[in-house]
């Protein structure tokens, strides 16, 4: 108990005695021990890689699990997981959670209708991109958040202890050489250059241990670079897979698409127009981005024909051929060619030579111009 007491008064006095030195110091009126300029530059090297490695990290987090209230769930789990030496068990992605949506709801609609089927199309595709997306998390935390949070919490700590350990023997030695410059007789003052020299000797090798492990940064940026990159291979991979994805289901679309509007109907359509003007399906699959050949202001999936030598006015509705058509969604012209449109209304519809195979000409009553099909349910 004694040994103890003792212990902590001079810990005490220790902690006091730096204390005053360090507020000396602060207000000028104390000597301060200078580090090289090299051990400086290394601590300010070290102090800019720890900031930007947290940043990095963060924001990487962000990215790979955007919902704040998920991600704080995620590492909760993790935690426990971690401490209870298991492995984590892989998360259902939002991807992979839509597609099961669709394939539940394509059931209650009927796996036979339009609706339905396609449903069943996206669904699938849209659990490919969720195990995908998976497949992308893991990898990346573990070739990339995984080395990052190590530097963060082991090596950065590590740092951390050595630096303050290097502080407390620097404010030593400054208290070592004011208690010299103070000492008056003989005797004191040999006592106060003694302790002078170990002070000095203990500050030279802690010094040196920093030094060490700050020079150690540059291998830790060789590490993170390597990390960078697989980071970026993971990505490019995702990504790839994704594209190929979407061009499948794309190709799928617009197959049962043909399927849904008889060709009958484009018959006499110019092939060269259907060729390089994608179909309405393929362009609303990709939302923002319109076909090449269709203007600047035109609404993203819509197809709109290209102007041409074709008048609505002019036309004049087949004695064959033509059929019935429900509306599916509510549709504005754009033009005075156009014809607008009301959700569940009947029209009559029909195709003539020169016209782009993804519209018709609709009437209603009096009323005539073009209209997009995919906005129509042909009834036979």
């Amino acid at each position: 108990m004694d040994f103890n007491l003792k212990k902590l008064t001079s810990d005490a006095g220790v902690f006091f005695t730096r204390a005053v030195q360090f507020t000396e110091e602060k207000l000028g009126s104390a000597e301060k021990t200078e580090l090289d300029a090299h051990l400086e530059n290394l601590i300010a090297r070290a102090d800019c890689t720890k900031n930007w490695t947290e940043k990095i990290f963060r924001q990487t987090e962000v990215l790979l699990q955007p919902n704040p209230i998920d991600h704080t769930g995620a590492r909760i789990e993790e935690f426990f997981y971690e401490k209870l030496d298991k492995k984590i068990p892989s998360r259902t992605t939002n991807g992979e959670l839509l597609g099961q949506y669709m394939l539940d709801a394509a059931k209650d609609f009927g796996p036979g209708t339009p609706y339905g089927s396609t449903l069943i199309t996206v669904g699938e595709y849209q659990s490919r991109l969720g195990g995908a997306e998976r497949e992308f998390l893991q990898t990346s935390a573990i070739n990339f958040l995984t080395p990052l949070r190590n530097f963060l919490e082991g090596d950065w700590r590590t740092i951390s202890k050595e630096r303050r350990l290097l502080e407390n023997r620097r404010l030593d030695l400054d208290i070592c050489k004011a208690r010299v410059k103070k000492a008056k007789q003989a005797e004191a003052k040999a006592a106060a250059e003694q302790e002078l020299r170990v002070a000095q000797t203990e500050f030279d090798r802690q010094a040196e241990v920093t030094r060490l492990l700050l020079e150690g940064i540059s291998s830790t940026h060789v590490n993170h670079l390597r990390c960078l990159h697989e980071f970026v291979e993971a990505q490019a991979t995702y990504y790839a897979q994704c594209h190929q994805y979407m061009q499948e289901l794309q190709k799928e679309l617009s197959s049962a698409n043909s399927d849904t509007y008889p060709n009958s109907f484009a018959s006499n359509a110019n092939p060269s127009t259907s060729a390089t003007c994608p179909s309405p399906v393929s362009s609303a699959t990709l939302p923002g981005v319109s076909p090449p050949c269709l203007a600047s202001t035109s609404t993203p999936g819509i197809a709109r024909e290209p102007s041409g030598p074709l008048k609505i006015q002019d036309v004049q509705q087949p004695s064959t051929g033509h059929r019935k058509a429900k509306v599916l969604y509510d549709y504005d012209a754009h033009d005075t060619s156009e014809l607008s449109l009301l959700a569940d209304e009947l029209i009559t519809v029909y195709t003539v030579p020169g016209m782009d195979p993804d519209w018709l000409v609709g009437e209603r009553g009096n009323q005539k111009g073009k209209v997009p099909v995919t906005y129509l349910e042909l009834l036979s």
